[in-house]
């Protein structure tokens, strides 16, 4: 089976030069783990919610937070992201998709085409679910 039927097509993408604070505001109002860093239209990195959550004083929303805990938020995308994902073809299968989260300690696989520019991206959890589904049947 192609990647292409599980991965998810529709991807929330922020610039090199966006802020933490609005990395923030995307996973705090969304259901999903990872965001991908597109310039001139490639993908050139991922940031995962375990990413932000590092890079984030952990005394941001209290109301003991300084201005040292708060200037991280000003922090760019290309700060935290990881560079140079890997990712896999369109033609890619699901067998190659686990190959690869076996093969490498990563979260999600970005879909590019010949050009690298996104087409979507597909978590282990996809993949996880899938298998509960052909289980379920």
């Amino acid at each position: 089976m192609s990647i292409t039927n599980i991965m998810s097509a529709k991807v929330v993408s922020v610039e090199m030069d966006d802020s933490l604070a609005e990395v923030k505001r995307i996973f705090d109002n969304a259901h999903f783990h990872h965001l991908v860093v597109i310039a001139n239209n490639k993908l050139v990195g991922v940031i995962s919610d375990r990413d932000l959550f590092k890079a984030l004083s952990p005394n941001i929303n209290s109301a003991g937070a300084t201005a040292k805990d708060l200037a991280c938020l000003n922090k760019k995308a290309h700060q935290i992201m990881s560079r140079e994902p890997i990712t896999l073809p369109e033609s890619a299968s699901i067998k190659n998709a686990v190959d690869t989260f076996n093969k490498h300690k990563i979260s999600c696989i970005p879909i590019v085409d010949d050009n690298n520019q996104l087409k979507g991206i597909v978590s282990w959890r996809d993949i996880m679910r899938k298998l509960g589904d052909a289980y379920n049947k």
